[in-house]
């Protein structure tokens, strides 16, 4: 500011000033005094009373000079002008006086008044400072408190409203305290309390994370048992139209006339999932122009959460909780991507999805590996299979999981076979081989109802009177018990699945046959090879026979029990272990052929036949009456079909023809005559003659070989039989070598003969053998 210019006084204006109180005014007779305060105030407060008085000295000696000038023109004028000037003189110096006093007293009450009005001044700037102080305050206290209440907010849980808060700090008009270092300060700090706001609602989003982790679990039961209830509805209407009976849960029939029931698994009276904290992050971090960040951090903790959903290993019984909590894991992603807008990625979830499904199948994997319990892999496929139908209407795919469950039902019907082909096992080896009693109908009905017989057989059994035996022992009906439970379990995989294998019946065609051909068919020959009770092996004939017919009623009935399933495709199941039955039956047979063969081998050596006797019989050997009541004793009261017994019977009859055969032909006997070919053909007249006693005689062409054969030598028919016409029309069954060797015996007993004609005989005999063993060289005996 320039400094303020001092005024200059001068005679004209002190002419003025003395004029205004009449000092110097000849008309006034009175002096206005009163003018003379703010004359003197105005010199005082400009400090200029030296200059005013030289001044008004000045106008004063040029009043003198004015007055002599006066006087010297006019004395008396003068003299009057001095008498006047001594007036004025006099009043000048009162005035002077008065001025002197005037000033003094002004200076003093002048002094005391700057000095208030300065003490005024300041008391006004410090109460001007003051007012401006409170504003400031009081505004700061606004913004400290609005502060404060973003602190309380974050607390409260209301994210949206503190970070509001702070943009409103942030965007105050201008004031003095925005030119504050405090609002400075408080800007700057700005950007921590954004960060302390976007920390505590992560921290909040990430113990909700925790709680959905939780109830992820709940979530998913809820999701099955809501399936379930719906797939027992639909089962209820399938069954009452007969239409609907091949469509499944979720097909399209099922889809278009599902009645829709209001159930949220999120929110219901169970359970209620709040996603506010999840939406509110998105918010707050959408504010902040963070989301990247957030879907990453999200990302990764889901990730997180997913990879400790399963534990390795992988405990088998609690599968069912866990497919639910993966179930309820991706229900609520599920609900997240829709309601997220583009927070979640579709891409995203999908990687989370297939990356759990591959830890889950190999993780089910390693734990089945060593699992030999068939129904474990049952259990498995129900839990896999009830995640399927509850995540079907998702957008989560789960069709890398019907392979597998394909592959986990190969598994299970090798095991299963396995397990299985152990029980027949058993039922085999602890049989008794003894008619199964039944003893009222309740027990028939219940044994019927398993076993596979023809109707004319069921016929039969119902209209014996009770109580009594039936054919088969222990072992058919528990086969018979175990493969319904086999069919049952084997298709018990089956139900419900989506996608089935096209070759199930083949597959089942092929596990029944090696089921009753390697552990039933293969076992029961085996326990017939260490079974020498013939009655036990007439069982196990029966068994066979029950088996084989088994074999083909299984068939029909395991292909209607396909078609008249839901879904059923009506596919055929073919056996081929009738086969092999019916090869253990003959096996069977031999087996009674050789215990009775061995038994004949016996009475053979009781025999006592002499070769060289001098006389012919004609009574049999009494052996033979041993033999005979004992093999007709023996076969007759085996319980087998007439048609195995005659094969028992012709078994035998051909081991004795065999064993007189060999008799005539063998090396153990160097020589006989004809008297003994006489005695054994005595023997087999008693034989056959028997046979047809007992009505079996058409048995009898088992003797034919040994008849022809020794008819020849004793008819002398050697010539006829050389010539090939008649050999081949009437000795068809006789074999060269063998009737050599008869041959050469005769004729090496003629050589022991004296006499010319037994001696020519005998050469005869030789030439004859030498003439038949030249027709077949090479044939054996």
């Amino acid at each position: 500011m320039p400094p303020r210019r001092r005024p200059h006084f001068t005679q004209e204006h002190i002419d003025q000033q003395l004029q205004q109180i009449h000092l110097l005014d000849p008309s006034s007779s009175s002096e206005n005094l009163e003018q003379l305060g703010p004359i003197i105030k105005q010199i005082h407060s400009n400090r200029q009373q030296d200059v005013y008085l030289r001044t008004v000295q000045a106008l004063i000696d040029s009043k003198d000079a004015e007055i002599e000038k006066i006087c010297s023109d006019n004395y008396q004028d003068f003299i009057s002008s001095v008498s006047t000037l001594f007036t004025v003189k006099s009043y000048t110096d009162k005035m002077k006086d008065s001025i002197s006093s005037l000033d003094s007293s002004v200076s003093q009450l002048g002094g005391n008044l700057v000095e208030k009005k300065r003490a005024l001044l300041q008391s006004r700037k410090t109460a001007a400072n003051l007012d401006e102080a409170i504003d400031t305050l009081q505004a700061c206290l606004r913004v400290l408190d609005v502060v404060n209440r973003v602190g309380e907010m974050v607390r409260e849980g209301k994210y949206w409203s503190a970070l509001r808060s702070l943009e409103d700090i942030q965007s105050m008009p201008p004031t003095s305290l925005s030119q504050t270092p405090f609002f400075q300060h408080l800007l700057s700090s700005l950007p921590s309390l954004r960060g302390q706001i976007k920390d505590a609602v992560t921290a909040s989003m990430k113990q909700w994370l925790l709680e959905i982790r939780n109830i992820s679990t709940e979530v998913g039961r809820l999701a099955v048992e809501a399936m379930e209830a719906r797939t027992r509805r639909w089962k209820t209407r399938r069954e009452k139209d007969p239409l609907l009976r091949t469509s499944r849960v979720g097909s399209a029939v099922e889809l278009v006339t599902y009645e829709k029931t209001e159930f949220n698994v999120l929110d219901n009276d169970k359970l209620h999932v709040d996603f506010k904290p999840l939406f509110e992050c998105i918010h707050i971090y959408t504010t902040l122009d963070s989301l990247d960040e957030l879907q990453k951090s999200y990302q990764a903790d889901r990730k997180a959460q997913s990879d400790l959903i399963l534990p390795t290993p992988l405990p088998l019984a609690s599968l069912p909780a866990l497919t639910q909590e993966i179930s309820g894991f991706f229900i609520v992603e599920s609900h997240v991507l829709e309601t997220t807008g583009t927070f979640r990625s579709q891409r995203d979830v999908e990687e989370l999805w297939d990356a759990i499904i591959e830890r889950l199948t190999t993780a089910i994997d390693s734990s089945l590996r060593a699992e030999t319990d068939p129904d474990a892999f049952l259990r498995v496929k129900e839990s896999l299979l009830s995640f399927i139908m509850t995540l079907q209407t998702s957008p989560y795919s789960t069709s890398s999981l019907h392979p597998y469950i394909l592959v986990l039902f190969e598994k299970y019907a090798s095991l299963l076979e396995k397990q299985f082909g152990r029980r027949f096992e058993n039922v085999v080896r602890q049989d008794d081989h003894v008619p199964t009693q039944v003893e009222t109908n309740k027990e028939l009905n219940m044994i019927l109802d398993v076993v596979w017989v023809n109707q004319e057989e069921e016929n039969e059994i119902r209209h014996t009177p009770l109580p009594h035996p039936l054919p088969w022992s222990q072992t058919f009906y528990l086969c018979c018990e175990d493969i319904r439970l086999f069919v049952h379990k084997f298709y018990a995989f089956m139900d419900s699945l989506i996608q089935t294998p096209t070759d199930i019946e083949e597959i089942l065609s092929r596990c029944l046959d090696r089921l009753l051909i390697k552990h039933i068919s293969e076992t029961i020959g085996q326990r017939l090879a260490g079974t020498s009770t013939l009655t036990q092996i007439a069982q196990i004939i029966t068994n066979l026979e029950h088996f084989e017919v088994a074999c083909v009623e299984m068939e029909h009935s395991l292909t209607n029990l396909r078609s008249a399933q839901p879904g059923g495709v009506g596919g055929v199941v073919r056996l081929t272990a009738s086969r092999s039955f019916e090869a253990t039956l003959s096996r069977s047979l031999a087996r009674i052929t050789g215990l009775i063969t061995s038994k004949l081998d016996q009475f053979f050596e009781l025999s006592e036949y002499e070769w060289t006797p001098q006389g012919r019989e004609n009574a049999p050997s009494m052996y033979l009456y041993e033999l005979v009541n004992w093999l007709t004793t023996v076969v007759d009261s085996l319980v087998i079909k007439e048609a195995y017994k005659d094969e028992a019977y012709k078994g035998a009859l051909s081991y004795i023809a065999e064993c007189l055969m060999d008799f005539l032909s063998g090396r153990d006997i160097p020589m006989m005559n004809e008297n003994a070919i006489s005695n054994i053909l005595v023997d087999v007249d008693f034989l056959e003659d028997e046979l047809k006693r007992i009505g079996k005689g058409h048995l009898t062409s088992v003797f034919s070989e040994l008849r022809l054969t020794t008819s020849i030598p004793m008819s002398n028919t050697v010539q006829e039989y050389l010539n090939p016409g008649n050999r081949q029309a009437s000795y068809g069954t006789v074999r060269p070598k063998r009737l050599q060797a008869l041959l050469e015996k005769l004729a090496r007993f003629g050589t022991t003969q004296r006499d010319a004609a037994h001696r020519e005989q005998a050469e005869k005999r030789r030439k004859e053998a030498d003439a038949v063993g030249r027709l077949f060289p090479g044939e054996g005996r």
